[in-house]
């Protein structure tokens, strides 16, 4: 039951704060409880999957065969801990920023919040592909109202580009499940594929190169692999702590979890290595790293930079769960965490200098750095994790992708992974330069005050920032131990 415990938590949480009305201590209190006991019950589950046990279930059936299952194994719980975790801090963060920054319709925001979380529980948990794609769905009309939290015609705009590219995916991805539920009706997700190969006539080669498809229409896009990425530099219109819960905890960690299921626990990555549609997928997804790396050079507003760093780091996870090899699996699922640390790091950064200075453009960032030092510091230590230095946890992932494609026979993905680290370093590293190593009259005059972010706001942002360099360093919660044994079951061997 905690399975379901930790899906049911964060709804009764939104019903709550729902009911809270204009009260905010009762916000902050249903917030904080529901993120808290989340958080406890996903970790009570962590000894038993470390163990080996996979906790199942089962919700009931709405057909024949077409049933309703929650599991918790290794995959699932990297995704849970990540989200559940980094909940907490986004709370305490989001209580500072709308103050700072005027936001209204509050109620409705955090409400929405703590469902996104929810619908969250449930695809980290699902146990087969038809309860997965349930909750995949719910998650999109979930984060909806937080996209158009502003209620302004761009936001309306976004959200309606927003709503029409993943209710598409959604479409493809129905069409996957009907397939997998046509041809093997009681599959779950099982580590290493449920498919079979060709010669036992269930499923043919062709059936597998749609199903690879329709994948990638239906979870490429919130993954925001290219070209079905351009609602995700269009969402930043929302608040900070919605671009954060977009970019790290929720939406397009949903859409590279899907690749992680389908890939490794329906189609399996051998089957997709005899037929080579795997090799396809990688390189789109290191097409998608270098050109939305280049693209993110181009961009002077702070958090479309970070959307665009989003979606190449996007696809490295996707890149790695296409190849037949522990590594780079081992890598991917670690970037998973590692992505959704440091990349919630730089968010928040950006939020903070946005409701202290008012600023939210990269030309306009220099000397900030001795205004708003522990920001800015925090926000250089995860842009040397994304950039793959050691002793941040980026630094990890990377070098397991990168063993993965060498293991692969790919070399060429190879220099991908290794060059798109300098092209990250060249559009984060810059920022951090302008910040403590050039002046303006702004921040860096004669009487300028350092005025840090609010408490609120610059304790989860060094929270996450220790966390980064944690990652790097060993073992967060087992996170380590899980991601060798998605690699070990889903491969075969150990990374």
């Amino acid at each position: 039951m905690l399975a379901v415990l930790a899906v049911l938590t964060p709804l009764v949480g939104a019903v709550a704060i729902a009911l809270s009305g204009d009260r905010h201590r009762l916000r902050v209190l249903w917030t904080a409880v529901a993120a808290l006991t989340t958080f406890a019950l996903v970790v009570a589950m962590l000894p038993q999957v470390l163990d080996g046990h996979e906790p199942t279930r089962r919700l009931g059936e709405l057909a024949p065969g077409v049933e309703l299952l929650l599991r918790v194994d290794a995959a699932g719980m990297v995704f849970a801990l990540s989200a559940a975790a980094l909940w907490i801090l986004a709370s305490s963060y989001s209580f500072g920023y709308v103050a700072g920054a005027g936001e209204q319709h509050l109620t409705r925001f955090f409400a929405t919040f703590a469902l996104c979380v929810s619908t969250t529980m449930g695809l980290a948990f699902a146990g087969n592909l038809f309860t997965f794609f349930v909750f995949y769905e719910l998650l999109t009309l979930a984060t909806y109202p937080l996209v158009v939290h502003k209620q302004t015609p761009a936001a309306f705009a976004a959200g309606k580009r927003y709503l029409l590219t993943l209710l598409g995916g959604g479409t493809a991805l129905l069409l996957a499940v009907a397939i997998v539920q046509y041809t093997v009706p009681t599959a779950t997700f099982t580590a290493g594929g449920v498919l079979g190969d060709a010669a036992t006539g269930a499923v043919s080669d062709t059936m597998v190169i749609a199903l690879v498809v329709l994948a990638f229409f239906g979870f490429g896009t919130k993954a925001a692999v290219m070209p079905l990425h351009g609602w995700l530099p269009t969402a930043m219109v929302a608040p900070t702590p919605v671009s954060a819960l977009l970019h790290a905890v929720a939406v397009v960690k949903a859409g590279v979890f899907g690749f992680v299921r389908m890939f490794g626990y329906v189609i399996g990555p051998e089957r997709m290595a005899d037929i080579g549609i795997g090799l396809v997928v990688a390189v789109l997804a290191g097409a998608t790293i270098v050109t939305a790396s280049v693209m993110a050079f181009r961009q002077d507003q702070l958090k479309r930079r970070l959307a665009y760093s989003t979606i190449a780091h996007l696809s490295y996870i996707v890149l790695g769960v296409s190849l037949l090899s522990a590594s780079a699996w081992n890598g991917a699922l670690l970037h998973l965490a590692n992505h959704a640390v440091l990349k919630i790091t730089l968010f928040f950064a950006a939020g903070a200098i946005y409701v202290t200075t008012g600023v939210d453009r990269v030309s306009q960032l220099d000397g900030i750095g001795r205004r708003m030092p522990v920001t800015m510091a925090a926000f250089g230590v995860a842009a040397l994790g994304l950039a793959g230095l050691p002793p941040v946890g980026g630094f990890v992932s990377k070098w397991f992708l990168g063993s993965g494609t060498i293991e692969a026979d790919q070399p060429v993905l190879a220099v991908i992974v290794i060059g798109s680290g300098l092209l990250t370093a060249g559009y984060l590293l810059p920022i951090v330069h302008r910040a403590f190593f050039r002046s303006s009259d702004a921040f860096a005059g004669p009487t300028t005050v350092r005025t840090d972010a609010v408490p609120a706001m610059l304790v989860p942002i060094v929270t996450t920032a220790v966390l980064g360099v944690v990652l790097g360093l060993g073992d967060v919660v087992a996170i380590g131990q899980l991601t060798n044994a998605v690699a070990r079951a889903v491969v075969g061997v150990t990374p």
